[in-house]
């Protein structure tokens, strides 16, 4: 048996919201956009002109520096190199990393002098392995003397810092 009663009217609601009142929020919406983009368009175009005027001038010892607001990424970077010493802040980090690696493997795979007049090259890694591999590593004797035992050092030092009364060598007491 069906408990459930049947109203007549199911689906959507007649009384829905009209189509105007939606068109006139996203008209509204964009208009209040633009206005407010060229309302602060103008404000920054004020604002900038009045700076420009009320900047001090500067000293006729000092070089008056350009507006590097419109210069170019070139000219700029180019400058940066110029006039700032290493380590600089980076701008790409990828590109600049990149290279970084492209520069060390270029030293690492190829050969050149170090010091000419001293007779220090530098190989390809590869090329020394092989050497190595070959050759083998030099070895340089070790100069001086082996170092003393420890038990005799420990004897030694028991001997010097032996500060009794008795005889330093029993042996020789008893022979006599």
């Amino acid at each position: 048996m069906n408990d459930l009663q049947n109203h007549g009217n199911g689906g959507f609601e007649r009384e829905d919201l009209g189509s105007k009142p939606i068109i006139g929020f996203i008209v509204s919406v964009v208009v209040g956009g633009v206005l407010i983009y060229y309302v602060l368009w103008g404000m920054f175009r004020f604002l900038d002109a009045y700076e420009r005027k009320q900047q001090q001038s500067v000293s006729p010892l000092v070089n008056a520096e350009q507006d590097t607001r419109n210069a170019d990424r070139q000219t700029t970077a180019r400058k940066v190199q110029e006039q700032f010493p290493e380590p600089r802040l980076e701008d790409n980090e990828r590109t600049e990393l990149n290279d970084f690696r492209y520069s060390e493997e270029e030293k690492l795979n190829s050969s050149g002098w170090v010091d000419q007049s001293a007779g220090v090259a530098h190989i390809p890694i590869t090329q020394a392995m092989q050497l190595i591999a070959q050759r083998g590593l030099p070895t340089t004797p070790q100069a001086g003397t082996a170092p003393p035992s420890i038990v005799n050092t420990g004897r030694q030092a028991a001997v010097k810092s032996d500060t009794s009364s008795s005889p330093k060598n029993p042996a020789k007491k008893k022979g006599k």
